[in-house]
C-alpha cells in the first residue's frame, strides 16, 4: 500500500515512515526538501497518485497566533484538495488531546482549525490526539523558569515517548477510518510540577520546581484535566524512568 507521511522527516515522521517501510509498505516521505510544499501546493498532485493514505504529521515552523493558524488552514484545504482529487481513502493527522478545551492558545485554536478542515472534506478519516511527547519536558521547564525557579501548573500530565506515538501513529494509519478521534497518552498520570522535578533531578538541573497553579501552559491556563485524556486511551508501556534511562544510553 501507498502510503504519504507529510512531515516524514521529523520527530514523528521519521520514525513512523521507517516502521511502515519494515512492516513493506511503499512510503514516500514527504518534506519540502522532497519537492512537496504543503503551503504552496507544490508536488502534492503528483504525490498522491496511486495513494491509499496520508498521515499528516506536519508542524508549523512558527507559534506566532497568526502565522500558525494561516500554516494549519492552508496546508489543511492544499492537502486535503489534492487528496480529494487522487481518492485518497484515509487522512490521518496528529493532533494534541483536549485541544479544543484551551481556547486561549493559539496553537490550540490552530490544530481546532486543522481538525475542522479534516472532519469537513469529505474523506475517511482518523484524528489522534497525543498528550505531550517526553522529548519536550525540558522545553516545559524552560518555558516556566523564572531565575533558578520553575513555576509549573499541578494539573495532571500523562507524557508519552516519542517512539511510542510513531508506533501508535503506525497502527492507527494501518486500521480502518474510524471518522473520529482516537486519544493517545503515556503509562503514568502524576502533577505536571511532579514530573517536571523528577525530570530535572534526573538529568542533575539544579532548578527548584514550584507549585503555582495560576502558572500557565504555553499560555493557557491548566485545569485538573486539561493535559490528559477524559476517556478511553491508547497507552504507551514507556514510563519516564524507562524512557530517562533510555535517553542516558543514548536511546
Amino acid at each position: 500500500m501507498k502510503i504519504v507521511v507529510i512531515g516524514g522527516t521529523g520527530l514523528i515522521g521519521s520514525k513512523t515512515v521507517a516502521i511502515l517501510r519494515e512492516r513493506g509498505h511503499e512510503v514516500v516521505a514527504a518534506s519540502s526538501k522532497s519537492g512537496i510544499d504543503i503551503i504552496t501546493g507544490e508536488g502534492l498532485k503528483e504525490a498522491m497518485a496511486g495513494t491509499a493514505t496520508v498521515i499528516d504529521l506536519a508542524n508549523s515552523p512558527s507559534f506566532e497566533n497568526k502565522a500558525v493558524l494561516e500554516f494549519f488552514e492552508t496546508a489543511g484545504r492544499n492537502l486535503l484538495a489534492a487528496e480529494s482529487a487522487a481518492g485518497v481513502r484515509h487522512h490521518v493527522a496528529l493532533s494534541i488531546v483536549n485541544t479544543d478545551r484551551t481556547p486561549e492558545n493559539g496553537y490550540f485554536r490552530a490544530k481546532v482549525a486543522q481538525e475542522k478542515l479534516i472532519e469537513a472534506s469529505g474523506i475517511p478519516y482518523t484524528i489522534i490526539r497525543a498528550t505531550q511527547f517526553m522529548e519536550f519536558i525540558g522545553a516545559i521547564a524552560d518555558a516556566g523558569a523564572v531565575g533558578n525557579t520553575v513555576k509549573l501548573s499541578p494539573g495532571l500530565f500523562q507524557p508519552i515517548a516519542a517512539e511510542e506515538v510513531s508506533a501508535l501513529v503506525a497502527d492507527i494509519a494501518l486500521e480502518p477510518p474510524r471518522n473520529g478521534i482516537v486519544d493517545i497518552a503515556g503509562p503514568d498520570r502524576a502533577p505536571l510540577d511532579e514530573i517536571v522535578t523528577r525530570y530535572l533531578k534526573a538529568v542533575g538541573d539544579p532548578r527548584q520546581v514550584v507549585r503555582d497553579p495560576d502558572a500557565l501552559y504555553w499560555g493557557g491556563r491548566v485545569e485538573q484535566l486539561s493535559l490528559v485524556p477524559l476517556g478511553d486511551a491508547r497507552l504507551g508501556r514507556i514510563d519516564l524512568n524507562e524512557w530517562l534511562r533510555r535517553a542516558r544510553a543514548g536511546g
